[in-house]
């Protein structure tokens, strides 16, 4: 009995209405480091067509040139090939990754975008992204490293709106979503450093200082607690010969393996936010060291809180990544 009201709680969570408004979402992400980002990135997709968001932009933190055309890969499998890619400059980790080759193939995973150098520095899309959406209208989901988001603020007024980047942010943003950080301990490791914070700690540190809306934090704990089942790598894709996302998977480490959802869960918390998939913590502040290590301070009037997750919760969020990734794109 205990497993049939599992079950039927599971699919009522799966199938509540959607909200009237839609969540206008720009996606900030190092792909090709980690599959979990394209898993991530097939979610946005599905939830736009399911009219849950609206998906405004992509921007990429991984310095190598294959890691934008793999974004249009994606992009361009669901339809949204005509989404605006916007690249870093001068940024960290310049390998090409297991899976941004597939770019290569076009003739499987057709798209237009050839090279990074063609895409537009993230920096000025992202301020012409944000001057044209309505005020505290977008979530901004940062899944990689913080270069680009930290660099935003630093931006002066430009053709694209008279604000610099900090206000531009404050006026247009009412929330950032993002996978860093560790807020539990993590095995035997009472100060694990991770890897998104670690790998441009100044970025990170003055993003924590300085960002003006509020952020809720997905650390390292929580995507390790909910891994992406292998079988549905193995089976839910198959509806057509060539998936990028079953493919990246299998590039970067073939199944039978559970990756975790670290990624996905910063985009669920920020397009369904209101479907209890995860707790908050009490409002606080995060303080990044300088070796990385992200500590969190309670403090009432700070702008930070990380998300918790409870064991039933857990296999709600497991259920909804696997429905929301493999979930064919609209025909």
């Amino acid at each position: 009995m205990k497993t049939i009201r599992h079950l039927v709680t599971l699919a009522a969570a799966l199938m509540l209405p959607l909200s009237a408004e839609p969540v206008s979402i720009l996606f900030d992400t190092d792909i090709g480091n980690d599959v979990d980002d394209v898993l991530a990135l097939g979610m946005i997709h599905s939830l736009e067509t399911r009219g849950a968001c609206k998906f405004l932009a992509v921007t990429v933190t991984k310095d190598h040139s294959k890691a934008a055309p793999f974004v249009d890969v994606v992009n361009t499998f669901y339809g949204r090939g005509d989404i605006p890619i916007g690249m870093v400059r001068e940024g960290p980790t310049r390998d090409q990754g297991k899976f941004n080759g597939l770019a290569d193939d076009a003739a499987s995973y057709p798209h237009d975008l050839k090279s990074g150098a063609d895409a537009p520095d993230a920096l000025p899309l992202l301020r012409r992204t944000l001057a044209a959406q309505p005020d505290a209208s977008v979530v901004m989901v940062q899944v990689g490293f913080f270069t680009n988001f930290s660099r935003l603020l630093d931006t002066p007024a430009d053709e694209h709106s008279p604000l610099n980047g900090r206000d531009l942010i404050k006026q247009k943003v009412k929330l950032l979503s993002l996978m860093a950080g560790s807020f539990k301990p993590i095995g035997n490791k009472k100060r694990y450093l991770e890897y998104n914070v670690e790998k441009d700690v100044p970025a990170a540190q003055k993003l924590a200082r300085e960002w003006p809306t509020p952020m809720w934090w997905s650390g390292f704990e929580i995507g390790i607690a909910a891994t992406y089942p292998h079988q549905s790598i193995e089976r839910d894709f198959n509806y057509v010969p060539h998936h990028p996302l079953k493919a990246a998977y299998y590039a970067y480490n073939p199944p039978p393996h559970d990756r975790p959802t670290w990624d996905l869960t910063s985009v669920l918390v920020a397009v369904l936010s209101d479907r209890g998939y995860f707790k908050l913590s009490p409002k606080g502040r995060v303080e990044v060291a300088d070796d990385g290590f992200t500590q969190f301070t309670a403090d009432a009037d700070g702008p930070s809180q990380f998300l918790e997750m409870d064991e039933l919760q857990r296999e709600r969020v497991r259920e909804a990544c696997v429905q929301l990734s493999s979930q064919p794109p609209a025909q």
